[in-house]
């Protein structure tokens, strides 16, 4: 079995043992190597070169969303978990804005930290209940402004808004009468328009520029 290769990036040991202690109960997961703070993660993924990171936001020196701005720059292909106990709106939009796949505060329950790791692996999309409701709340208070909505054809900004909602590739095809490869094809579409390069960021980017 080829394992999930992890890495664990927060400030307090205590923490990041825990974590490695707790994800190391998963045959499927690996945990590779932990760093303190943004720039030893950064340093890290040259040499481990992970599949997922665990990543703190408030950390000394560089901190996570920095860190995932630069690690998603240099290393595209690794996905990035923030796991962190700011519920902030603020944090987590920067986060997803600058590419983390996911956003998770700390009192999440083990097997879902788990699952989250093994979904988003597999290139899926993941968002705790309260982060996704702040997302999901903000849309109706947004003020509309010219953008690259505009070059989205009406399908694809209806898919658009189900994905800002939270639906899945399976909820959209059943609820639109259509199938999930079509569903799959307009979001590429829509990431090639929108310039963006996964589906979290889809939300982020309805949520912050489309009102009807």
């Amino acid at each position: 079995m080829i394992k999930i290769k992890v890495m664990v990036v927060d400030d307090q040991p205590i923490v990041r043992d825990g974590l490695k202690l707790l994800l190391s109960l998963s045959d499927e997961i690996d945990v590779l190597c932990t760093a303190s703070n943004g720039e030893e993660a950064v340093k890290l993924c040259e040499w481990h070169e992970p599949d997922i990171i665990l990543m703190d936001i408030r950390m000394p020196g560089m901190d996570g969303v920095k860190a995932t701005k630069i690690i998603k720059e240099r290393y595209p292909k690794v996905k990035v978990i923030v796991l962190t106990t700011f519920n902030d709106d603020s944090f987590i939009f920067e986060a997803l804005k600058n590419g983390a796949s996911s956003y998770l505060l700390k009192d999440v329950e083990s097997e879902e930290l788990i699952n989250t790791i093994k979904i988003i692996h597999l290139g899926g999309t993941m968002l705790q209940n309260s982060v996704a409701t702040k997302l999901v709340n903000k849309i109706s208070k947004l003020n509309d402004k010219k953008s690259a909505i505009e070059n989205l054809t009406q399908r694809e900004l209806e898919i658009s808004k189900l994905v800002a909602e939270g639906l899945s590739n399976k909820e959209i095809a059943s609820k639109l009468f259509i199938t999930e490869g079509t569903v799959k094809n307009h979001i590429s579409n829509i990431l090639s328009k929108l310039g963006l390069s996964h589906r979290t960021q889809i939300a982020l980017y309805i949520i912050e520029n489309y009102h009807d």
